[in-house]
């Protein structure tokens, strides 16, 4: 199925926000000047996985997953994982339509929905896109925060289709972090190095009941910390620190 194609699996019923004629206008604009920043500064980026395997598995065994990560590494996330056919749930507000026009053209699909504006449809529509064999993604503290927290979502989701959730963190060498932004965003310097760790798959069983859904969350959550502050802290370690940690990884 292509990239592009995402309404012939699971169109979306949620309702756009009202916007001003200029703000509607500055859609358009803001899509187009954020892609040419990807395309400008992505190419340059020197990517180091660790935990590869973790994601590799999936492929190997034709099983989609559910990806999991905090908003501050959104920019080096859609940069690796372009043109993979991921289906990334994505708010409908101004941010969203916009980043909805830069994906796309990345060879993302996209569920409208979010935590705050229709939640149950985005997870609903992300869920058919598991069924019919499509990975899908998901900021798990987004589109507002709190920055760090992660929603319960992606455990919803893994409960109710079977699938796995794959939690990754993406750690920039240099770059310019955003600091009134909510997610402290972080946008990657040209010619930076950056890391991707990929943590173990979750699973969900299909019969957890509450107490067992909530410590699956928790689970989430501590690999999303975990992943976060070992890829955050990447490039203030020795050569030798990080072998030790690629072989751990490697287990």
């Amino acid at each position: 199925m292509r990239a592009n194609s995402v309404r012939d699996v699971a169109p979306s019923g949620v309702a756009m926000p009202k916007m001003s004629r200029w703000r509607r206008m500055q859609v358009p604009l803001v899509a187009w000047l954020a892609y040419w920043l990807l395309r400008a500064i992505g190419p340059t980026l020197r990517v180091e996985v660790v935990g590869v395997h973790n994601a590799s598995q999936f492929r190997d065994n034709g099983e989609p997953a559910i990806g999991a990560f905090w908003h501050r590494c959104i920019f080096p996330a859609v940069w690796i994982w372009r043109h993979r056919g991921v289906v990334v749930l994505n708010t409908v507000n101004f941010d969203g339509q916009w980043t909805r026009r830069v994906i796309e053209r990345l060879g993302f699909g996209t569920a409208q929905g979010s935590s705050t504006r229709g939640a149950i449809e985005g997870l609903s529509a992300l869920a058919k896109y598991l069924e019919a064999g499509r990975h899908v993604a998901l900021t798990i503290d987004g589109p507002r925060g709190p920055r760090y927290v992660a929603k319960p979502g992606a455990v919803i989701l893994a409960r109710r289709t079977g699938k796995p959730v794959s939690v990754f963190h993406v750690g920039v060498r240099w770059g310019h972090t955003f600091k009134k932004s909510w997610d402290r965003f972080r946008l990657p310097y040209p010619f930076s190095p950056i890391v991707m760790f990929v943590a173990p798959p979750i699973r969900v069983p299909a019969d957890a009941d509450s107490e067992t859904v909530k410590f699956k969350h928790a689970e989430v959550q501590a690999a999303l910390e975990r992943v976060r502050d070992i890829a955050e802290s990447w490039f203030k370690k020795t050569e030798t620190e990080r072998d030790t940690i690629r072989d751990e990884w490697r287990e």
